[in-house]
């Protein structure tokens, strides 16, 4: 099913372009399936529509009208520059057009549409697909395809065809392991490299480590999330970096490695904002003392043939003289204008050269390092991490601009995350490297996160049992948190298991097609008041369901709770298995919602969200399940077997 290696670069670009696409047509249905289900209003709270919009024609530009919606208190939206938008009155479903944003503002979105956008009071816009990531990936493959890769046989490599050289070197840090050393020393020199971090192993420590050794080549670093990126930077703020992104991504601390805000702090801005002002003044002139040459004004007439008859005092085809000179006055004022904007952009353009060539490291997600800022930028060193989280194409984007590539990921945790169904995707470029090149990646061995016996079942059942305790830690519990030992939640022991003996079933909300289990999350909820009670704090305790319908059962419980206050509830965390990847708590209950005749676990089956939900707790983990259903995969038996050995296997009390 899935390919591992291609015969030449042809090959390699039409079998991503056709999965590329089938991803993109597989995002439309997600949001025409959303549209279908949800209110605009829930909608909107989701940050993927946007309601009572007043629409204005801005111009055109090549063969698009441009049109621009707003309103005063424009909601916070996930649409941005390069999406495809639907326009509708209201109902999407029942008339809609296309569009492409071009602008987004604080109180407006602006969009290009071939066709006029018929006419309405107020609009309605859908997010319908983000198409400015596909298009970069799309390119990426034109380039793997016209032979731009930048690394010395980084095509063959990518093929699956030649095996890269693995340069080990004397290199060491004080701060690493022996096993982060291990992968540090063959990251320096060799054409690519994998870094394999398991669950608190210090991958991402391990990968700051090696980027530091590097430092005085041309740095990129990239992620397939802006979270995964700012970490990184955070662990590199000593050196001179800059961040590429949209500011509104980029956490409010790290804001003053913006590529924006080092912009705006070069000395040679205050020439942008003067210009900038001198635009300004020139618009109110045009607008308050001259006639925009508007087609219906113009009729017909060329701008030179204004400009002509204005400096000879004529009008023409009924066009009196004073509206000729008018337009005239716009169009000189124009000029003028824009001159001032070359002007302006190529300061700004200087500047950035600047910035990104003066840098020690430049950071950006992957989609990112495709966009305009980098298009004709070169790197010394690439590197990605949680690279095992991107689709091959979305890891290509960056791979193309480096002389050497180092991964960093765990191709065992979360899978890119996927719309269509089609497998193959799931299989990133890390995950495939893996498989062809045994010799091309290092697994980091030692773990900091969790107590001993949490550790050993993922470690053995997901890492060969590879993954080792670190000393200091073996023995933590949640005793060392002064929490008072309490039977009914499984006490000082760091795994416990609540059977729910079918006692628990599983439900289903009409037009849902996720589930929810209300007794389990009254359970839940329950054990959280427990632990409270008995001194934990609210920001030790992290609940885990693979299921949004579930998470948000559970958050209304909590918040109905006569036993909770406002406070506790904004500390307490509840959130699905890819909202807690990368994360840790002191204790993790994990609902797993399940429970049903047919013993079906659905998407619970893929055994790297499991792997990702059991490695979470530092002191304590706590599963609520259904037994028998889960029992119906051996992992999930295993992992019960396991704790009724090691931890506490507790049936949950009727009523």
């Amino acid at each position: 099913m899935y390919k591992l290696k291609f015969k030449d670069a042809k090959e390699y670009k039409n079998y991503w372009a056709e999965l590329i696409e089938k991803e993109r047509n597989a995002e439309k249905e997600f949001h025409l399936n959303e549209i279908k289900r949800l209110s605009g209003v829930e909608r909107q709270k989701r940050g993927r529509a946007v309601l009572g919009l007043r629409m204005k024609y801005v111009g055109e530009f090549l063969d698009f009208k441009i049109y621009r919606f707003n309103r005063n208190n424009m909601p916070d939206h996930q649409i941005k520059v390069g999406d495809i938008v639907l326009i509708s009155k209201g109902e999407p479903l029942k008339f809609n057009q296309e569009a492409t944003v071009s602008a987004v503002g604080r109180n407006f979105i602006e969009v290009y549409s071939k066709e006029p956008i018929f006419r309405s009071k107020l609009y309605r816009l859908d997010l319908f697909v983000n198409d400015i990531t596909f298009k970069r990936m799309l390119k990426a493959l034109e380039e793997v395809e016209s032979g731009k890769l930048k690394m010395k046989n980084g095509l063959e490599i990518l093929l699956g065809q030649k095996e890269p050289e693995i340069i080990e070197v004397d290199v060491k840090s004080d701060i690493l392991n022996e096993s982060q050393n291990k992968a540090l020393s063959k990251s320096i020199n060799s054409d690519i490299f994998l870094i394999h971090g398991p669950p608190g192993t210090g991958k991402t420590t391990t990968l700051a480590e090696v980027i530091k050794k590097h430092i005085s080549k041309k740095l990129l670093v990239s992620a397939d999330s802006n979270v995964a990126v700012d970490n990184l930077m955070e662990k590199l703020s000593e050196y001179n970096i800059v961040r590429i992104g949209h500011p509104a991504k980029i956490e409010s601390h790290l804001m003053k490695f913006s590529l924006d805000v080092k912009v705006r702090r070069d000395k040679r801005y205050k020439e942008v904002e003067k210009i900038i002002k001198k635009i300004d003044d020139l618009k109110y002139l045009q607008e308050k003392r001259t006639k925009k040459p508007t087609p219906a004004r113009r009729r017909g007439m060329s701008d030179e043939e204004i400009l002509a008859l204005a400096k000879e005092g004529k009008g023409k085809r009924g066009v009196k003289v004073e509206w000729v000179k008018e337009m005239a006055e716009w169009l000189k004022i124009q000029q003028n204008i824009n001159k001032l904007y070359d002007k302006k952009n190529k300061i700004i353009e200087e500047i950035i050269e600047d910035i990104l060539n003066n840098s020690d490291i430049v950071f950006a997600t992957n989609s990112t390092a495709g966009g305009d800022f980098l298009e004709e930028k070169e790197f010394d060193v690439v590197f990605i991490d949680e690279a095992a989280q991107a689709m091959e194409p979305g890891s290509l984007i960056p791979y193309i601009k480096g002389k050497q590539v180092i991964f960093a990921g765990d191709h065992k945790q979360l899978p890119p995350t996927i719309l269509s169904n089609d497998e193959r995707l799931k299989l990133s470029m890390f995950e495939r490297f893996t498989a062809v090149y045994k010799n091309a990646y290092h697994t980091l061995e030692i773990q900091y996160r969790m107590n001993e016996k949490i550790n050993h079942f993922p470690s053995c059942e997901f890492y060969e049992c590879k993954v080792k305790t670190f000393e200091k830690i073996k023995n933590i519990t949640i005793k060392d948190l002064n929490i008072k030992e309490d039977d009914s939640f499984g006490g000082y022991s760091p795994l416990v298991f609540f059977d729910t003996k079918g006692r628990f079933l599983e439900a289903v909300k009409k037009g849902s097609p996720s589930k929810y289990n209300p007794l389990e999350a009254e359970f839940v909820v329950g054990l959280v008041e427990k632990l409270l009670k008995a001194g934990a704090k609210e920001e030790f305790i992290g609940i885990i369901t693979p299921y949004k319908d579930h998470e948000e059962y559970i958050k209304q419980m909590l918040q109905n709770s006569s036993q909770l206050h406002n406070s506790t509830i904004s500390q307490l965390e509840v959130k699905s298995v890819d909202g807690f990847q990368g994360r840790e708590k002191e204790i993790i209950i994990l609902s797993l919602v399940r429970a049903n005749d047919k013993e079906e676990i659905g998407f619970l089956n893929d055994l790297r969200r499991l792997n990702v939900a059991i490695t979470r707790p530092k002191r304590k983990l706590i599963i609520v399940a259904d037994a028998k259903t889960l029992s119906s995969n051996d992992t999930y038996k295993r992992m019960i077997e396991y704790i009724g050995k090691t931890g506490i296997l507790k049936e949950v009390n009727e009523g």
